[in-house]
């Protein structure tokens, strides 16, 4: 057929293939297969050795440390720390996605099984949901397994010891030696309500940052006919910096308003959420109208890409990551920095609580202003160099 002799034909295949191939990379390659590993979570033994009847001491916590951190197959790095207000601390301070409390009484509650008056010990799960909820729901399934297998194990151990017995138990106690560990569960730093399952610092930063894209080539495209007008290329970009300012200022606290009022996404922090976004969106701003004032309209495709390519790890943890996507993409993408620095706003206690995601924002926001006002001064050499070209060319 005459189509196939066609050379459009096979050049917009390969097209094609060349598109599947980038934007699969984008949405697909840096998430697919990925799996846990090395989640930092504390560990607290607070457990009292206590005495045997038949001599010696029973040291559960003790056991149970050496069991975890021994067990180089479960996706978490151990941090030992000294109390249940240094773990806290720690999950306040975003460092720790969970945290397992071994109790003080864990031996000596073990001990009482074979009491009359039992009293199973208590080990407290704590998961940082606001760090990252699929984190935390890992560490969590991780941890209530870890705590069932020890339990089982002391179970089939005391059980065994009954069975040497003639002497008769109780139901209570009988019922305990089945369970003799209670795993209470709390979670901190909640995300709220239709917060997408902690996802929605994501879903914030992609917006804001595709609310300031249109907003950087509104300008752009509004300064080109300014400036093919006869208006002063200074003049004019120092009027788009300040208009687009201003523009993602109100965009930003129009997106908060939406999210909570339109959505019901639950806010605690508000007013920092709409600074921290307004922060976010002239930095992506800046960014944006830079390249444009400097490459012109192919910019938008680096931009484009840029957005499609970090959209999958935004929402991720980065333990969660292959190290090459680490490496190549989430340790400089500017958009993972928004997302992490309103998780910090959202669910840590606001603008006090963000770490060093907003120096990043307010470096990247600087460096891209230098940038774009310089911009005016390259296209003013320029012209002034091809008008001097002029002048001096040879009249025939």
């Amino acid at each position: 057929m005459a189509i196939f002799k066609q050379k459009l034909l096979w050049i917009g295949i390969v097209i094609v293939m060349v598109v599947l191939i980038v934007f699969g990379a984008a949405m697909m390659g840096s998430v697919l297969g990925t799996k846990p590993k090395e989640m930092p979570v504390a560990l607290v033994v607070l457990d009292q050795s206590a005495e045997l009847p038949t001599g010696g001491k029973l040291a559960v916590g003790e056991m149970i440390r050496e069991k975890l951190t021994a067990n180089k197959q479960i996706p978490i790095i151990w941090q030992i720390v000294g109390s249940e207000e240094e773990a806290r601390a720690g999950l306040d301070k975003h460092e720790y996605y969970g945290a397992l409390v071994l109790p003080a009484d864990l031996s000596s509650g073990l001990l009482s099984l074979a009491t009359p008056a039992p009293k199973p010990a208590t080990v407290q799960i704590i998961t940082n949901e606001g760090m990252n909820m699929q984190a935390a729901t890992a560490v969590k399934q991780i941890l209530g397994q870890a705590m069932k297998g020890v339990s089982l194990e002391l179970s089939k151990q005391w059980l065994g010891q009954i069975g040497q017995q003639t002497e008769q138990i109780s139901v209570g106690a009988a019922q305990a030696f089945l369970s003799p560990i209670i795993v209470q569960e709390e979670s901190v730093h909640p995300v709220g309500t239709n917060n997408a399952n902690g996802n929605a610092p994501g879903l914030l930063t992609q917006i804001i940052w595709m609310g300031s894209l249109v907003t950087g080539m509104i300008l752009f495209l509004t300064n080109q006919k300014a400036i093919a007008a006869g208006a002063r290329r200074w003049t004019v970009i120092v009027a788009q910096s300040a208009a687009g300012l201003g523009i993602t200022g109100v965009a930003s606290g129009f997106l908060v308003w939406m999210a909570s009022s339109w959505y019901g996404m639950e806010l605690t922090q508000t007013v920092d959420t709409w600074l921290f976004l307004w922060l976010a969106g002239s930095a992506f701003f800046l960014l944006q109208s830079a390249l444009l004032n400097w490459i012109g309209l192919p910019a938008m495709a680096i931009l484009v890409l840029l957005m499609f390519f970090s959209m999958p790890v935004l929402n991720m943890a980065p333990e969660f990551l292959s190290q090459t996507t680490q490496d190549w993409l989430y340790s400089w993408t500017p958009l993972r920095f928004v997302a992490a620095g309103l998780r910090e706003v959202m669910y840590f206690g606001g603008l006090d609580s963000v770490s060093s995601n907003a120096a990043v924002l307010w470096g990247i926001a600087g460096s891209f202003l230098v940038i774009l006002l310089a911009s005016s001064v390259k296209k003013t050499m320029a012209g002034k160099m091809e008008k001097s070209a002029v002048v001096s060319a040879p009249i025939n």
